[in-house]
């Protein structure tokens, strides 16, 4: 289930201070970690994002070092991206698999809740005991867990 909490883990050593060049790129690496996939679109929920044109001069040089890959990974979306390569093939896997019709569920609060960002529908505001029920790979219900407990069962 992913019903849990999200909090912040503080260290005991302050953290280096960084060159507002470093911590863009850092944010950078972080986002690659984070979605495997960037465009401008997918950060629509990053409320501390640096702006766009700052985060392409750091991923084409990472492209051009071979560090990361640029393309046309997800349809539909118009605009650079950039993808860590083994997120290009997890991408490739996914597609040449046939649906199974297995229901996953998502915590609203998720980064990975795209819904109305990338995922046709609605935005799904990232409140606390919300869930969102995914089925090969579209949202079919959204709530609390008990209103969605019928969509976690497999299709038979």
């Amino acid at each position: 289930m992913p019903l849990g909490r999200w909090s912040l883990w503080r260290t005991e050593a302050p953290e280096p201070q960084l060159s507002g060049e470093q911590r863009q790129e850092a944010v950078a690496r972080q986002y690659l970690r984070r979605y495997g996939v960037v465009f401008r679109e997918i950060l629509a929920r990053e409320t501390q994002a640096p702006p766009w044109r700052a985060l392409l001069q750091i991923y084409r040089k990472w492209e051009a070092s071979g560090e990361i890959r640029g393309g046309r990974f997800v349809d539909g979306v118009i605009g650079e991206q950039y993808a860590l390569p083994h997120a290009v093939e997890a991408l490739r896997a996914v597609r040449r698999q046939a649906a199974d019709g297995e229901a996953t569920a998502v915590a609203a609060a998720d980064p990975l809740n795209l819904v109305g960002i990338l995922i046709p529908g609605p935005r799904v505001p990232a409140t606390s005991g919300q869930l969102i029920v995914y089925r090969d790979g579209l949202p079919v219900a959204q709530g609390p867990l008990g209103a969605v407990r019928s969509h976690l069962q497999p299709v038979a």
